[in-house]
């Protein structure tokens, strides 16, 4: 039996596929690999990999005091949230418990990505291209603490903006230009000294539910070199995903979001030969990591679905 490799998923869910190549990957260096899943719902697929524990919402007072529990009871080695609202508890978590390795940035950082309002101003701040905020219509108004395209709101012209204000809602939303672009996501990696490990763009060919279903990667060196100034000037850790457009007429890059945690779509990074995967365990054994700019352009990923089964004897 090797060491001990187990870790705790924060609402991975439907993440099984990751979830795989984290199991492979500590199997295949002689580690004791378990994975469990903290989570509302017990009859989630992540439970044919992982066990399944259920527990509290992120937002309950008490959720850090529960994780602990789950640290201590299953001998935690390393966390990792799949969601954004697990991203905070677990920057929380990690301050409570260093000797755990959980790659997410301090707190600070993770309200900061979290709050769309002001991740657009410290974006704006830095000189880093975003969406115009007013100007030309449509306009389009996301949720401020939203996430997975959800709650998205088009405002087409004068009339129906002043309506929307009169409305009182404003302060809950961050609005933008509506810009006809191409979506790209950027699945990245910064190891615990701050060394930026891989880079990976993909264009969204497919999205479903605010997730790209299918999508290629793609070298793009305007995204690369925004990327590598953007990573350089912050304090994220681990696995990173960026989001921009690359507007139709004029082909500029404008970032719209980032988030400190694995993306739904890293699947084709690492199968493109960034193995986020390996660079976690990687790290959790303390084996430095190297820059990967190799990896293959054109992986397309498509996604079908799978099905999972409860029985009530399955226990």
């Amino acid at each position: 039996m090797g060491k001990p490799f187990h870790i705790l998923l924060l609402g991975a869910a439907k993440r099984v596929s990751i979830a795989e190549k984290l199991m492979a990957c500590g199997n295949s260096r002689g580690l004791d690999t378990r994975l469990f899943s903290y989570e509302l719902d017990p009859y989630v697929p992540i439970a044919s990999v992982a066990q399944v524990l259920v527990g509290l919402k992120w937002n309950d007072p008490a959720i850090l005091e529960d994780l602990e529990r789950m640290l201590e009871k299953h001998a935690i080695g390393m966390v990792l949230p799949f969601v954004d609202p697990a991203i905070g508890v677990a920057s929380r978590l990690a301050v409570l418990h260093p000797k755990v390795f959980i790659p997410i940035p301090g707190p600070e950082t993770c309200e900061l990505m979290f709050d769309k309002i002001a991740a657009d101003a410290w974006f704006r701040s830095q000189g880093f291209p975003v969406p115009p905020g007013t100007g030309k219509f449509p306009l389009i108004a996301k949720p401020r603490f939203g996430s997975a395209s959800k709650g998205l709101i088009m405002i087409p012209d004068a009339p129906h903006l002043e309506e929307w204000l009169r409305s009182g809602r404003a302060g809950d939303y961050l609005v933008q230009q509506w810009i006809q672009a191409e979506e790209y996501t950027v699945d990245g990696y910064v190891d615990p000294g701050g060394r930026i490990i891989a880079l990976v763009p993909r264009k969204r060919l497919e999205v479903q539910g605010g997730e790209a279903t299918k999508s290629i990667t793609q070298r793009e060196p305007q995204i690369l070199q925004l990327c590598d100034r953007i990573l350089a000037s912050s304090l994220l850790r681990g696995p990173v995903t960026l989001q921009f457009l690359k507007e139709t007429d004029s082909g500029r890059v404008l970032l719209m979001e980032i988030n400190p945690r694995l993306g739904g779509g890293v699947l084709t990074s690492i199968a493109a030969g960034a193995d986020i995967a390996a660079y976690l365990v990687n790290d959790f054994q303390g084996i430095p990591n190297t820059r990967q700019d190799h990896w293959k352009e054109h992986v397309i990923m498509t996604r079908a679905f799978r099905e999972f089964y409860f029985y009530a004897d399955n226990h």
